[in-house]
């Protein structure tokens, strides 16, 4: 595939078997031999790596790798990992990513890398004037904080401001102080925690009293990932459908009974690139959440709505720590292969197409909702895991999956029933 025909589009991609699959992609990143056969090898780390990793280890669990194909963001094609157990997720993105691939297709964009860590100080009395004293000591702050990353500064991040506020609550008034760092391609934690610490002893020498916690905030409200895309009416089927979009929209908008389940669906997307490139998914999903609620009423990440010609556009802002380099992402052989499958070279560049991902994970839901309703694809990607489990292999899967679905009943013992009469003739023969 040359540079001129590198391209993400690809027609019935799901339908190929898998080392087909895997040579397209393959081909698409420049993958070795060796990070194929590691990937056939299921790609998953040797339980003497899981034993330095966490505690009380024995042994490892794998989930399924896929690639979402299609995808055009900011210009640029890319063919994205993804690994999740959920039936559906991987197709409906790559399907929702063609009908977004008009002009540039997603666009994308982000904050800077900034973190916040806070420091919380109790036990003061005049809580206003012993924030004016830290406010005052920012200067002194900030160098003992860089002194802690020499590294990370000399990389032009590092901790570059400092606020404080009075927070009240039930054991009275506390003083909470926000060390900002800019993290540049790391997620940060390890940095922004080690800083926090290393102020509290000067905070407390400063408003005489006692510094409780020193942590990062997984509310990275400063690291900003936003994303936008228009979808004509015509690949949508007309402005009907545009309509029943936006109307869902307005209801996810409204409700956050409806706005918890729309967006998990947006983390779908986001959490299964996060898995593949061993990001740290808990700490998405909290900062995700979080930012949903920032108005005091939990609402929707994504906004739809119609332009004056009757097409679709839609915008996703959320936060997105993420990280190219710390933690594991270097380590594990899925998440080097993973990013490099994306040809990333900064952690803005994964924030961004994670964004994307998120998105276009959001409209293929919206509108299957809108429309034919979630069950139907979902349900026939379902039965295929029904009559695998009941027994069936090769193409007597498909077979046990038409019959599974034309009884519009998937259940499991209906896949046993199936796949047993199906494989009656295979028995008697032999």
């Amino acid at each position: 595939m040359s540079k001129q025909e590198k391209t993400s589009r690809i027609s019935g991609y799901y339908k190929l078997p898998v080392e087909e699959r895997l040579k397209i992609a393959a081909e698409f990143a420049g993958l070795s031999p060796e990070e194929m056969e590691t990937i056939r090898k299921g790609g998953g780390i040797g339980v003497d790596v899981a034993d330095r990793m966490i505690e009380n280890v024995i042994g490892t669990m794998s989930y399924p790798l896929g690639v979402a194909v299609n995808f055009k963001i900011n210009g640029k094609d890319y063919i994205i990992p993804m690994v999740i157990e959920e039936p559906s997720v991987v197709a409906a993105a790559s399907n929702a990513a063609r009908t977004m691939r008009n002009g540039e297709g997603i666009k994308t964009s982000c904050t800077a890398s900034v973190m916040i860590g806070q420091i919380q100080v109790l036990k003061i009395d005049n809580p206003e004037q012993k924030r004016s004293a830290v406010i005052a000591a920012k200067d002194e702050l900030l160098e003992l904080a860089n002194q802690q990353d020499p590294v990370l500064v000399k990389l032009g991040g590092g901790a570059k401001d400092l606020e404080a506020r009075v927070v009240n609550s039930k054991i009275g008034p506390m003083l909470v102080v926000h060390l900002l760092v800019d993290c540049r391609d790391a997620m940060g934690a390890n940095a922004v925690n080690t800083m926090c610490e290393a102020l509290g002893p000067k905070i407390e020498k400063i408003t005489g009293g006692k510094v409780l916690l020193r942590i990062i905030s997984n509310l990275a409200d400063r690291r900003l990932v936003k994303a936008e895309a228009v979808v004509n009416k015509e690949d949508l089927e007309g402005e009907e459908v545009v309509d029943a979009i936006v109307a869902a929209s307005a209801f996810a908008e409204a409700d956050p009974y409806r706005a918890a389940t729309h967006n998990k669906g947006i983390l779908n997307g986001v959490i299964a690139v996060a898995l593949a490139t061993a990001q740290d998914h808990r700490a998405i999903e909290a900062g995700a959440h979080s930012y949903a609620s920032k108005t005091g009423k939990y609402t929707s990440l994504t906004r739809w709505e119609k332009t004056p010609d009757g097409d679709l556009v839609g915008r996703l802002e959320m936060p997105m720590p993420v990280g190219t380099v710390g933690g594991i992402t270097k380590v594990h052989p899925i998440s080097k292969i993973s990013l490099k499958m994306m040809g990333i070279n900064s952690a803005h560049e994964l924030a961004e197409i994670m964004g994307a991902v998120g998105l276009a994970q959001n409209l293929a839901a919206i509108r299957a909702l809108a429309t034919e309703g979630i069950q139907r694809g979902h349900m026939r990607l379902h039965a295929r895991n029904l009559v695998a489990m009941a027994g069936a292999e090769g193409a007597l899967i498909e077979k046990a999956v038409e019959e599974l679905v034309g009884t519009g009943e998937i259940r499991y013992d209906r896949a046993v029933a199936i796949v047993k009469r199906l494989k009656e003739p295979q028995d008697s023969a032999q």
